[in-house]
């Protein structure tokens, strides 16, 4: 393999972006109105979701964040934001170095080329990062785009060499269904979450999805990070008892569940969401992922949500898709990964 600056091929200097605005780096100040700018091109894009203050908040969390070299504001004469970029790395990547890109601009100013000048840049400084980590890995710089986001949008990554390579489908189920009961297996025993998990929950879910495409593993200060809609009363964690541990209980399977109340006016119903949900491969084909699913499910109906939703990756190796169909899902909307693999 050649060496990681061979193949990303990283710019010395960053294209130019349109002088029809002020670009400057963002910072934590910046978040009112950053939320305003992503929230009028969710509205502008038909979107069934709306991004939280909170969210954007978590955007500047941990150490490994420099918005000073990875992000970008575009404003205009108003002072008004109308455009954005934010690249991300992961410090904690062993398979493959990623660079995440994202961004948007204002309905008011599109085609106007500033969504491509946007994509160019990012591109650009997505491929210095990847060199900055040093990591001598095959390297990736990924896009997440709505199946049914404008045509734009999606042109503007392909005409930029972005190729659509993987595709996630978002699930739901209706939660006045009756909930499959899923008994445990002797030795496995239902934990709600705490901090007394927590821990062990990560080390599962490291080991969860070595094999799955694209995953790389969460270091603890990643995995603390991020959890602006975090829903610790719907998370669950499975401990087998008969496995003993010194740095504490062996957690088997866990499920991660999130609260996006901002969401629920523009989907029309309540929803509870499953953020994350992995079972150790020693423990596969004990019931385990029915019998979390069960307990957030039966969590949701509780405080009143009227569904149970989550996202699949359509290759999941595990069989997941067809667990999700058995239980009731059913498929509302799909996202897809645009990537430049290098």
């Amino acid at each position: 393999m050649t060496s990681l600056a061979e193949r990303v091929a990283a710019p010395r200097d960053l294209p130019p972006l349109p002088d029809a605005l002020t670009w400057r780096a963002l910072t934590r100040d910046d978040v009112p109105a950053l939320t305003a700018l992503i929230i009028a091109g969710q509205e502008a894009d038909g979107a069934r979701y709306r991004i939280s203050p909170e969210e954007v908040d978590e955007k500047f969390d941990g150490s490994w964040k420099d918005p000073v070299a990875n992000s970008r504001v575009g404003v205009d004469a108003d002072g008004a934001f109308r455009a954005w970029a934010w690249v991300e790395t992961y410090p904690a990547d062993e398979r493959t170095v990623r660079a995440s890109i994202e961004g948007g601009v204002h309905p008011a100013v599109r085609r106007q080329g500033i969504g491509r000048a946007v994509v160019a840049w990012l591109e650009a400084r997505a491929r210095q990062a990847l060199v900055e980590t040093g990591k001598e890995l095959p390297a990736r710089i990924a896009a997440y785009v709505d199946d049914d986001a404008p045509a734009a949008e999606k042109a503007v990554y392909e005409r930029a060499g972005f190729t659509a390579l993987r595709y996630y489908s978002n699930l739901r189920r209706d939660l006045t269904l009756p909930v499959p009961t899923a008994p445990l297996g002797a030795g496995l025993r239902l934990v709600p979450w705490s901090d007394d998990v927590d821990e062990a929950a990560r080390l599962a879910h490291n080991d969860a999805f070595r094999d799955h495409w694209g995953s790389e593993p969460r270091s603890p200060e990643s995995w603390a990070k991020g959890r602006a809609t975090f829903a610790p009363a719907w998370s669950f964690t499975i401990v087998d008892d008969t496995i003993v541990d010194d740095a504490g209980p062996f957690v088997a399977g866990y499920l991660v569940s999130g609260k996006y109340e901002q969401d629920w006016p523009v989907q029309g119903y309540t929803s509870g969401y499953t953020e994350l949900l992995g079972v150790r491969r020693s423990h596969r084909g004990r019931g385990i992922s029915v019998a979390l699913l069960e307990a957030a499910m039966t969590a949701y109906a509780r405080d009143g949500m009227q569904y149970a939703e989550l996202d699949v990756d359509t290759e999941n190796p595990s069989g997941a898709h067809g667990l999700y169909a058995s239980l009731g899902y059913e498929k509302v909307d799909g996202s897809r990964m645009y990537s430049i693999e290098l």
